[in-house]
């Protein structure tokens, strides 16, 4: 008997405690459903105004393949357990609150094809068992807190076609290993703290479409690097924005490869030398953005067979030379900034053509000769801007014509004569949007503008 207890004794434990061990559930209840664990394949709640930490209970529905709890307001952290939903192919927690790190059990989900945790405020690093997810076609961390390097586990997953990581805090450099993503369309590094050279391994991406690596307003490159001529390989980018980096060196000829290009993007940098003329090729682009650098030269004549620009960005340069005539071909130009650099010459009497420009900026050059009256023809420009230059003879009276005229600075140039009547009939705010002084235009002056000319050098005048 005594022998028998023992043994009892175990069959009493293990008995209780298969009695106290819980079944998984069969079902849970979100929000007021009730879902079936084995049958759940898909739980979609998009944008439903949904509040406080992502419910516990959908880590049970083991079955999901695809959960998409986006555009809510959840909060909390992303917990380990989310690598129970091992057959999920979509995971979509993007614009919500969620904080904390991103755990590294996200890397159980080996079927994945979609992660999107973008617009939360997750910080730490990124785990480099994302690496793990060699299925992924679609990953997007950007609008997060994320630091650290990029994990070079990153650069195995080549079923890639979008990779974002934009606006983080992102540090180091670019990885050569990124030329492994040649599946890639649209790589967005944009508005991190990465640090030296584009690689020119980026020239094997080639199906690339949108290439953005424009740098932050946060912090300096220390290390600043220049643009590889391998860039010319990305033969159908659309899209490029290398703005605000720092690099360095010239504008590579090669970037006249990319003739699908519709937005050009090399802003606040510290590029040297000359526009290639080579960018005439790009007769497909609609914005171009080259300001802020320290580039030299005459703006090639080239820039006249672009004929979709609707915006040409160079100012605060060394751009030198005279506006091209060719520029008047751009009949679809809304925008043209060309101000405080060290363009010479007159202002050429085709800019008549460019009827569609709103935005006319010259100011800050060394620009001489006349207003050509052919601005007369501009009936859509709200601002034009031709202060601080050596411009000489009358006001043309064909200014009166546009009415749509809000901005009006001629002030600070050789300009003489009388100042036309017409100038009545445009509708700005004399007091504050206009300025003629510095000049010599003689007086007497239109009633509406007596009160603003400034002061005038009338020496010359009879």
């Amino acid at each position: 008997m005594k022998k028998l207890l023992p043994l009892l004794s175990v069959l009493f434990l293990i008995y209780w405690s298969c009695e106290d061990k819980k079944e998984p559930p069969t079902e849970v209840t979100l929000w007021g459903e009730i879902y079936s664990v084995e049958d759940t394949e898909r739980l979609d709640f998009h944008r439903n105004e949904l509040t406080g930490p992502i419910p516990s209970e959908i880590w049970n529905l083991t079955n999901l393949t695809y959960l998409d709890l986006s555009e809510n307001q959840f909060t909390g952290s992303i917990p380990s357990k989310i690598g129970n939903l091992t057959n999920l192919t979509v995971l979509d927690l993007s614009q919500n609150q969620l904080t904390g790190s991103i755990p590294s059990k996200i890397g159980n989900l080996t079927n994945l094809t979609v992660l999107d945790l973008s617009q939360n405020q997750l910080t730490g690093s990124i785990p480099s068992k994302i690496g793990n997810l060699t299925n992924l076609t679609y990953l997007s961390l950007s609008d997060n807190l994320l630091t650290v390097e990029i994990p070079s586990e990153i650069w195995n997953l080549t079923n890639l076609t979008e990779l974002n990581f934009h606006n983080n805090d992102i540090t180091g450099s670019i990885s050569p290993e990124i030329g492994n993503l040649t599946n890639l369309t649209n790589l967005r590094l944009s508005d991190n703290h990465f640090t030296g050279s584009i690689p020119s391994e980026i020239g094997n991406l080639t199906n690339l479409t949108e290439l953005h690596i424009s740098g932050s307003d946060i912090g300096v490159n220390q290390h600043p690097g220049s643009i590889p001529p391998e860039i010319g390989n990305l033969t159908n980018l659309t899209f490029l924005s290398l703005g605000n980096k720092q690099l360095i060196g010239s504008i590579p000829p090669e970037i006249g490869n990319l003739t699908k290009l519709t937005f050009l993007d090399l802003y606040r940098n510290e590029l040297t030398g000359s526009i290639p003329p080579e960018i005439g090729n790009l007769v497909n682009l609609e914005k171009i953005f080259l300001h802020q650098n320290e580039l030299t030269g005459s703006i090639p004549s080239e820039i006249g067979n672009m004929t979709n620009l609707i915006s040409i960005t160079s100012d605060n340069n060394q751009l030198s030379g005279s506006i091209p005539p060719e520029i008047g071909n751009l009949t679809k130009l809304r925008g043209l900034y060309l101000s405080r650099n060290e363009l010479t010459g007159s202002i050429p009497p085709e800019i008549g053509n460019l009827t569609s420009l709103s935005q006319f900026d010259l100011n800050k050059n060394y620009l001489t000769g006349s207003i050509p009256p052919e601005i007369g023809n501009l009936t859509n420009l709200t601002n034009l801007d031709f202060r601080d230059n050596y411009l000489t003879g009358s006001i043309p009276s064909e200014l009166g014509n546009l009415t749509n005229l809000y901005r009006l600075y001629l002030d600070y140039n050789r300009l003489t004569g009388l100042i036309p009547e017409t100038i009545c009939d445009l509708n700005i705010n004399w007091s504050s949007s206009f300025a003629v002084s510095q000049n010599q235009l003689c007086p007497p002056y239109p009633s509406c503008i007596e009160d603003y000319v400034g002061y005038q050098r009338t020496s010359g005048c009879d």
